[in-house]
């Protein structure tokens, strides 16, 4: 009989997206195919404490205190309560946003010599920080939208005049280091602009304010490493007079939008999107999966907006469904994550980690 791979889902997290993690973790864990995997769960709450979960849920009192057994050779989570330890093939992150995406549980995981799915550390804070995103696109020949930097530092010399004249009206003022449209704001009048500071300087010490784009948003979900494939182009269309596809519109409006899949475009033009949505994954070092988003301009310009190393698994999530467009199934692609994982582990073992001086 074959042995099953014992996979580990991580969610949760210290992160204003922390909801969204549950809701996507329990996709995942409802859909993976457990003929094939023998899952666990670890769940971290909102203050950063890990605990070994019977099941996704937000109530983290119902789990077991748990420390990591650090032992290259067998690396292990133990329960506080009984000492039992629990090993794993693979951890497979279902986290969003800080202290999750950004590559800190990534470098953790790397340094204990656990196997993840997923980009690593190096990848994961490129695409976390917005700005070190625009700068490795740009700097790569990838379309970008018109943007500034500004550090807490210099928040007193941000002048809503100076911005206007470099990027014209109105823009977007976003906190560098989030997802979910957490911390952005669309500034179309002066009286807009001290507010959409304060509120993405809540989020961190670094914002990006860009150019808004006028067209449409469409997504593309990449897999695979050196032979990484693109999905076909989704569209997100408003049907509410939203300024911009915010929280509310993504997570609290059912009825805020529609996800054309694929998106009605033509194939020249898909073609393109999907040339410039792998370049960028490569650019900023992605590995396994990710989604793509990008702006179709009204002149016709592909622009690259964001790389989400951990899209959502939601049941409302573009992710699993421009897959499904594509033939392949929840459980299919959750399968094809983490053998994609093991075969660049696999790779990746087989660099020397030491050196003998000849």
């Amino acid at each position: 009989m074959q042995t099953k791979t014992k996979v580990t889902i991580l969610y949760g997290g210290r992160s204003v997206e922390h909801e969204i993690s549950v809701r996507s973790a329990a996709n995942v864990a409802k859909y993976i195919d457990k003929n094939l995997f023998d899952i666990s769960i670890i769940g971290i709450d909102k203050k950063g404490n890990w605990f070994w979960m019977k099941e996704v849920s937000s109530n983290f009192e119902k789990g077991e205190e748990i420390a990591l057994l650090l032992k290259a050779e067998s690396p292990s989570f133990i329960k506080l309560s009984d000492g039992t330890r629990q090993t794993t093939d693979i951890v497979l992150p279902v986290l969003h946003g800080t202290d999750g995406e950004d590559g800190s549980v990534q470098g953790l995981l790397k340094t204990c010599n656990i196997p993840m799915a997923g980009t690593g550390v190096t990848g994961s804070a490129i695409a976390m920080d917005k700005i070190l995103t625009k700068q490795m696109l740009k700097m790569a020949g990838v379309p970008v939208a018109d943007y500034l930097t500004y550090s807490i530092m210099e928040k007193s010399d941000i002048r809503f005049d100076e911005v206007k004249s470099k990027l014209g009206l109105p823009f977007m003022v976003k906190a560098s280091a989030l997802g979910s449209s957490v911390g952005v704001s669309k500034v179309k009048v002066e009286e807009d602009f001290i507010p959409a500071l304060e509120d993405s300087f809540k989020y961190g010490d670094q914002i990006l304010i860009e150019a808004y784009v006028k067209g449409r948003e469409l997504e593309c979900a990449i897999l695979g490493n050196e032979d990484a494939i693109a999905s076909e182009p989704g569209e997100i269309i408003m049907l509410k007079n939203y300024d911009f596809y915010d929280y509310q519109a993504k997570y609290q409006d059912e009825n805020a939008i529609e996800m054309a899949i694929p998106a009605a475009i033509d194939h020249k033009k898909a073609e393109e999107i999907k040339r410039l949505s792998l370049q960028a994954y490569k650019v900023c070092r992605c590995e396994d999966f990710s989604r793509i988003d990008v702006f179709l301009a009204e002149d016709g310009q592909v622009i690259i907006n964001e790389i989400n190393t951990i899209p959502g698994f939601t049941s409302a999530s573009m992710f699993p469904g421009l897959w499904a467009n594509k033939g392949i199934s929840y459980p299919g692609l959750i399968t094809k994550i983490i053998e994609t994982a093991i075969a660049r582990k696999a790779k990746y073992e087989s660099f020397a980690t030491h050196y003998d001086k000849a």
